[in-house]
């Protein structure tokens, strides 16, 4: 019986011939904390009686959530994590560098590595067809301090697309249907799985897909490693790092979910729950006092370039406030150069330094009482953008980009 990229990488990985459901001791290839989880990493290493990095040339810490600091507590913490990594000499991320997941896929996933830190979304290297999750802080103190963890092979969804997105549609709404369909809840500690016309989702599709999976309750979401892959390795310097990965052709799947891009129209999540999705049009006309195109599901440069398409020549609307957060300073640059940092700034939009932005709500751009925001990012529980009190959508790009003009929750179907 053939194997799902799930059972082949961790059957490599553990040296075994591993299947769904069993329990597998593996290397982690690279672990990776940010200011906001690295302080309890370091303190679980410690209490742990392990004390130092098993592979300091592999960790990596980033400091995206609150950079720069600010309050004096965050300050502390990040000079705590900073005093760490001087005397264990892994690498450190400083402000201004962005996401840890965006620089994650930059600089060190690869496809079949094992990938694990102290963040939810750490799934979004598996659009690189790495095996990438996220873990609690003792559990990452432990990949620390001995280089490897345990995990259980998870069951897998095979996600099978075929055709194009139309024309104001993209992977963030696919991801958004898929999860009002699966629910909150439906892939719990599985693998969703993407085949079929992969080739028609860009890598940066791709990482915004592997990214929300968690969103469905996954372990992981996972790419098959193609020749997209390669070439996006090889613009980074990092091609002899690549490997073909793919499902056996007989893999066994615990459910098939086949879904036609063309089909797909502009999706939103609706407060206060990821799963609670509708079509853009069920929900337009909704006043915004906020907009947010950023965090690390989308503000690479794909993402903004279709921002800056929207608002070129055209102003947020004046009642509306635009916070637009490129994913890296790598993408900053890319940004600036095109003239899509420009677009925004004359659009009236606030620029904020590469990092998480608004999205934890420990930062910049936090929502009065009773404000609504669209936002690109990955979930709209209560309080996520810091303020139970406020309601929080959840869009794409295009669809934040136009709304943000309007005023008012907008399809971009209806303009493009």
């Amino acid at each position: 019986m053939g194997k799902t990229i799930a059972e082949k990488i961790l059957s490599t990985k553990a040296g075994v011939d591993a299947r769904t459901g069993d329990v597998v001791i593996v290397p982690v290839d690279v672990v990776y904390s940010h200011d906001i989880g690295g302080v309890l990493c370091i303190r679980q290493l410690r209490e742990s009686g392990l004390n130092n990095l098993a592979k300091p040339e592999s960790t990596f810490f980033v400091f995206d959530h609150a950079a720069p600091s600010p309050r004096m507590e965050t300050a502390n913490d990040q000079k705590f994590i900073r005093d760490f990594v001087h005397a264990q000499g892994c690498k450190l991320y400083e402000v201004n560098e962005g996401v840890c997941h965006q620089i994650a896929v930059e600089d060190w996933v690869l496809p079949g590595k094992i990938i694990c830190a102290s963040d939810s979304h750490t799934p979004t290297g598996g659009a690189l067809g790495a095996f990438a999750t996220g873990m609690g802080g003792t559990d990452i103190a432990v990949a620390m301090g001995l280089g490897k963890t345990w995990l259980r092979v998870p069951e897998s969804i095979l996600v099978k697309v075929k055709g194009k997105f139309r024309k104001g549609v993209c992977a963030k709404d696919l991801a958004l249907y898929l999860i009002g369909k699966i629910s909150a809840e439906g892939a719990t500690y599985k693998a969703l799985e993407f085949g079929g016309e992969i080739e028609n989702i860009s890598i940066s599709g791709r990482l915004t897909l592997a990214n929300m999976s968690v969103e469905a309750g996954a372990k992981v979401g996972i790419f098959p490693a193609d020749d997209m892959t390669r070439a996006f390795l090889k613009e980074r310097g990092r091609e002899n790092g690549f490997q073909y990965i793919q499902a056996d052709p007989d893999a066994q799947y615990e459910q098939v979910l086949e879904v036609d891009l063309a089909k797909l129209k502009p999706m939103v999540s609706k407060p206060h729950t990821v799963d609670n999705v509708a079509e853009v049009r069920e929900v337009s006309g909704t006043k915004l006092d906020q907009v947010f195109i950023g965090s690390c599901t989308n503000a690479r440069l794909d993402d903004l370039a279709v921002a800056a398409g929207i608002l070129m020549g055209n102003k947020r609307h004046p009642r509306t406030r635009l916070i637009v957060t490129p994913a890296s300073k790598r993408v900053y640059r890319e940004a600036l150069k095109k003239g899509y940092i420009d677009i925004f700034v004359d659009a009236g939009a606030a620029v904020l330094s590469p990092g998480c932005g608004v999205c934890g709500g420990v930062h910049q751009g936090v929502l009065a009482d009773d404000e609504v925001c669209i936002s690109t990012s990955n979930r709209n529980f209560k309080g996520r953008m810091g303020n139970p009190n406020a309601f929080v959508y959840l869009a794409s790009p295009a669809t934040a980009a136009i709304s943000a003009i309007k005023g008012e929750i907008t399809d971009p179907t209806t303009i493009l």
